[in-house]
Formats: C-alpha cells, structure tokens, sequence
C-alpha cells in the first residue's frame, strides 16, 4: 500500500508592529473592506488590529495631547487676531517711510505687542527702539540706514533667508540699488538676520570601522529564477520638517519585490534587524538565502550578524565605495523619491511614513510595472511564475 502524504503545516503569517500601525492608518483613510483588499489581508484582522490598538492608549496622555493642541489654537488665534487688527489700524501707513511706522508702533505700543507690530509693517525693531531713543527725530544718515535696512530685509525674505551680504550686494545692484557689501553687512547685523546654513551631506554607509564584512557573493549578478534566492539590502535618509528618516528596505531578486522595511528616526542595527525580521516573517522563514548589502557598521554589527546566523542566512557584502554592487537597492530608491518624495514637503516624520508605506505596499509591490521582470508589477510576477 502507498505511504499517504502528510499535508504541510500551514505557518501563520506574522506582521511587524510598524506594518500594523501603517495597515491601520490605511484602512482609516479608505476604509478596512478596502484596506484588507489592497494589502492582501481579512478585514477581520484589521478589526482585531484596531481593536488591541484602541486598549493600548492612555487616556491621561489623550487628554495632554488635546490640552496641548488647545493651547497651541489659542495662541495662533490670538496672533492671528491681533494681526489682523494691526493690519486694520494700519492700512494706510504699509507704504508709508519706516519714520511714519515707528510712529505708528509708537502710538499703539500699549495695545499691540510691538515685535508683532514690526512684522507686520515690515520694519525692524532695532530700528524702532533707535528711532524712539532720538526722540523721533532721525538724522539724516539714520533715515539713509532705515531705508538701507527695509530694501535689505525685503531682498533677504525674498530669498527666503538662503543669501548672506556678498548674494545681496549683487541682488541690490541688479535691482538699481547701489550698496557695497560691507553696507549689507551691518544692515544685516542691526536686523540680526543671518542666511540659513546649508545641510551638509548626509552618508548613509560608514565603513570606517573595525568590525568584520562579509565576502561579495553576489559578485554583481542580479538574477534569480526563484524567490528566495538572493536578497538585497540599503539604507536611505528623507528630509522631513522635523528631521531626517531612515529607511531600511529588503529586495527579493527575483521579482524586484519590496519584502522587508523599517523606518526610524534613528540610524541604528535595529533599523536593518527589523527590516530582516520583516521579510522573513513575510517570506515563511527560508533558509540559506544571499543576503546581501553593503559592508556599513549597521550591518556589520553583532546584532545583525546574530540574525543572519540564527535564520541560516547567507551575507554578502560589497566592495567598499562601490555603488554597483548593489545597484538594485539604490535604482529602487531612486524611484521611490523621483516618483513618490522630490518636489512635495513633509513637515513630519509622519507624513513621510505614511507616504514611503503607501508606495512600498500600494504602488510599487502591487502596481508599478518593472521593466526587469516584463513590465509587469513584483506581485504580479510572482502570482505568475509561481502558479
């Protein structure tokens, strides 16, 4: 008699708390019916999700949190209002010389804040506080300076605060207005307006360290005819209001598929771990896996390595300084930001997550087509092959 199969245990899927926390944001926007059906899930797990979310809040910190936000549209409202009363009383002095303006300022100082007067009128409040101590009767070469410093503030916003006195000094001349830099210079310093730094350069792989790298077993061969066979891993950094965001992925070769990912504020070992950890609950736990990345102190660390070991996985670093390497990873993001970031602004950490989530799992994994795997999208590459 035959031997009868023993059927295969089927593993239960298991989600990180970031994708959860994301998958929830989702079905709030477009509802859980719809949200279960572009992720691949049962409504009844989003509920369930929810569920076990809405137990962890405090109510103590809910309540802060509307305090806070309270406090914060008070105050707005407040500046909001008394603006619009100052722009009221003083309608008719906008144009007007800054003397006509100090006196203004002069005037309602007992009932308008005179830092918010000077912003709204477009004067400094140097030059106010120096005008009332003369006794409001400014020399010649004080007018000249009033002057001066309302043309150089206006060039300065104009620019939105990015040129020192040497870019103003040019903007000034082109515009008929003859100064020299050294003028523009303590017009600038009276106001105390100074240009904004520019953000260095931010690099995402240290390699300058003592910890051990893997070989390249890759060797630049960016082909798989099966899932699970090579994996590619980088780090990438987004500007946000609040910060930078690091983003860790993980590819699957074989159909370009994001599998694995984390988002952090900081730049860290376990950024990478739970970027593996991600795609190996996602991917049933395989073994022996190319895993490959480049040699940065992230994935060289302990913790990192200990993962790789524990799960049978195999590393592969590449060459240092050498991009090519791993050129899927940085091809991905550099659609990530070309499609999806560039020419938008992010003043939180949080809209920025929401943003790389919905293209990871919506657009790119389900979606975008891929020119590498037949102009199809990954999941639909793997639907197919592996039926």
């Amino acid at each position: 008699m035959a031997k009868q199969a023993t059927p295969m245990k089927k593993t239960r899927a298991r989600y990180s708390d970031a994708y959860r926390e994301e998958a929830l944001a989702l079905a709030d926007r477009v509802g859980a019916a719809a949200a279960a059906r572009e992720l691949g899930l049962q409504p009844s797990q989003l509920y369930q999700w929810r569920a076990k979310a809405q137990q962890k809040k405090n109510t103590s910190e809910r309540e802060q949190s509307l305090a806070d936000e309270n406090a914060r549209l008070k105050r707005q409202l407040a500046e909001i209002s008394e603006e619009l009363a100052i722009n009221k009383k003083g309608r008719g002095i906008l144009c007007e010389e800054p003397e006509v303006k100090y006196a203004f300022i002069q005037q309602h100082r007992q009932a308008f804040s005179i830092q918010r007067m000077c912003a709204v009128l477009g004067v400094a409040r140097s030059g106010y506080y120096a005008w009332r101590q003369r006794g409001g009767e400014p020399s010649w070469r004080r007018r000249q300076q009033a002057i001066t410093d309302q043309r150089v503030a206006q060039v300065f916003q104009q620019g939105k605060g990015r040129s020192g006195a040497p870019r103003l000094t040019h903007d000034l001349n082109d515009a008929g207005i003859s100064v020299c830099r050294n003028t523009v210079a303590s017009s600038l310093r009276r106001q105390s307006l100074r240009a904004k730094a520019a953000r260095k350069y931010k690099a995402t792989t240290n390699s300058r360290h003592e910890l051990p790298v893997a070989p390249n077993l890759l060797k630049q061969d960016f082909t798989a005819d099966a899932p699970n066979q090579k994996w590619v891993g980088d780090i990438t950094y987004l500007a946000t209001g609040e910060g930078w965001l690091y983003l860790a992925v993980l590819i699957d070769l074989y159909s370009r598929k994001v599998i694995g990912w984390a988002m952090s504020e900081r730049m860290t070992a376990d950024l990478v771990g739970d970027a593996l950890q991600m795609a190996l609950w996602g991917r049933k736990m395989p073994k022996g896996v190319i895993v490959h990345s480049d040699r940065g102190s992230q994935y060289c660390s302990t913790l990192y390595q200990a993962l790789l070991t524990r799960h049978d996985l195999r590393c592969s670093m590449s060459a240092k300084g050498n991009c090519y390497d791993n050129a899927c990873a940085e091809s991905f993001f550099h659609s990530l930001k070309v499609e999806s970031i560039h020419g938008e602004r992010f003043s939180t950490r949080e809209a920025m997550r929401r943003q790389v989530f919905e293209y990871i799992e919506l657009d790119y994994n389900r979606q975008r087509r891929h020119s590498a795997i037949g102009m199809i999208s990954p999941e639909a590459f793997e639907a197919r092959m592996i039926a």
